[in-house]
C-alpha cells in the first residue's frame, strides 16, 4: 500500500545532490579557516577559557555583521540563500585571499560582484608573451571588457592606462567616460556602437550576474551617449576589423585588431593591434621605445 508520503516524495535530482555538496564543502571551508585565524589577528583578547580553536561562530558572526544563527546554519550546511554582500563580508572576515575568495564563491553558487583584477588565465608564460609581442600593443581582455593584463605599448596607446585607477581599466567604460581615451579613437561612434552590441550580446548568459549589472549601470549613470545606443538594442559578434588610433606621441596609427581566445569559452581573449601599413609600424616601434623609457607597467 502507498502512503501518501511516498506518493508525493520527489526523488533526488543530479542538481539538488550537487547543490547538497557543494553546501556541505562551504560549511567544512568556513570551519576550517574559522579555526585556522587567531583571536589576536582580529583584535580579540584570547582569554584563558577560550577552547575554540580560533575564531568562534559568534564571532566570525559579529565581525561580518551577519547573525549567529543564520552563520551556524551555514556551517551546519543548512539549504538558505547567501547573498554576495554576506559572501564579500565573510572573505574579508577570514583573511582569504584571491583563490581562497573564488573558492568561496564558487562553492556558494555565487558570483563575485568584485571587478576582476586577476585571471586564471594570465600565467606567467602569458604576461611574457604579451612582452615580448612589443612593439604590438597587446591586452588580455573578458566579454565584459575588463582589462585584465597589457604591455608596455598598448598602456599608452590610447591613454596612460598605468593612471588609470585599476577598477576603471574597462575598455568599454573609457570609450564612454575618459576623454583621452575617447579622443583617440578616429571613429568613435561606430567602435561604441559595435562595442556596445557585443557587451548586449555577452550579457545574455550573464544577466543574473552582480559584476555585469553593476558595470552595466554604472555606464547608464556616467553616459548619456551609452544610454541612447543601449536603448538600440543591438546584438554583434567579435571580428577581426581594422582601426585607426590618434595617438598623442606618434600621431595616426592604423591597425588590424584580432582576438585569440584563451579558452573553448568566448570569455578571456588575447587582443592584438598590428600595424596595418609601413609608415604605422615606424609609428608603433616609436611608441613602444617611449614606453620603454617610462616605469614598468603595472599590469591589471
Amino acid at each position: 500500500m502507498t502512503t501518501m508520503a511516498q506518493e508525493t516524495a520527489v526523488p533526488a535530482t543530479a542538481s539538488t545532490s550537487a547543490s547538497a555538496v557543494r553546501r556541505h564543502e562551504l560549511a567544512a571551508f568556513l570551519r576550517h579557516r574559522r579555526e585556522h585565524i587567531a583571536p589576536e589577528q582580529v583584535g580579540l583578547p584570547r582569554g584563558r577559557r577560550r577552547r575554540t580553536p580560533g575564531l568562534r561562530r559568534e564571532e566570525v558572526a559579529h565581525l561580518s555583521a551577519v547573525g549567529v544563527t543564520w552563520y551556524t546554519w551555514l556551517e551546519q550546511a543548512r539549504d538558505i540563500q547567501v547573498s554576495v554582500q554576506v559572501l564579500d563580508a565573510l572573505a574579508r572576515t577570514l583573511f582569504l585571499d584571491p583563490v581562497e575568495r573564488a573558492h568561496l564563491f564558487q562553492l556558494a553558487g555565487a558570483v563575485d560582484p568584485t571587478p576582476a583584477t586577476t585571471c586564471p588565465s594570465i600565467t606567467p608564460g602569458l604576461r611574457l608573451v604579451l612582452d615580448q609581442l612589443g612593439p604590438i600593443p597587446a591586452c588580455v581582455s573578458n566579454s565584459r571588457y575588463d582589462i585584465l593584463a597589457y604591455n608596455r605599448a598598448y598602456g599608452l596607446l590610447l591613454c596612460d592606462l598605468d593612471a588609470v585607477p585599476p577598477e576603471d581599466r574597462n575598455s568599454m567604460l573609457l570609450s564612454y567616460t575618459n576623454e583621452e581615451w575617447r579622443s583617440s579613437i578616429v571613429h568613435l561612434e561606430e567602435v561604441r556602437r559595435l562595442m556596445a552590441a557585443r557587451f548586449r550580446a555577452g550579457m545574455a548568459g550573464h544577466l543574473a550576474e552582480p559584476a555585469w549589472k553593476t558595470l552595466l549601470k554604472r555606464l547608464r549613470t556616467e553616459s548619456a551617449e551609452f544610454r541612447e545606443v543601449w536603448d538600440r538594442h543591438e546584438v554583434g559578434a567579435s571580428s577581426p576589423r581594422r582601426k585607426e588610433f590618434l595617438n598623442r606621441y606618434v600621431g595616426l596609427i592604423a591597425v588590424d585588431h584580432t582576438d585569440l581566445w584563451l579558452g573553448p569559452e568566448t570569455g578571456s581573449r588575447l587582443v592584438t593591434y598590428a600595424p596595418a601599413d609601413e609608415e604605422s609600424r615606424r609609428r608603433l616601434e616609436k611608441l613602444h621605445a617611449i614606453a620603454l623609457e617610462r616605469v614598468p607597467v603595472g599590469q591589471a
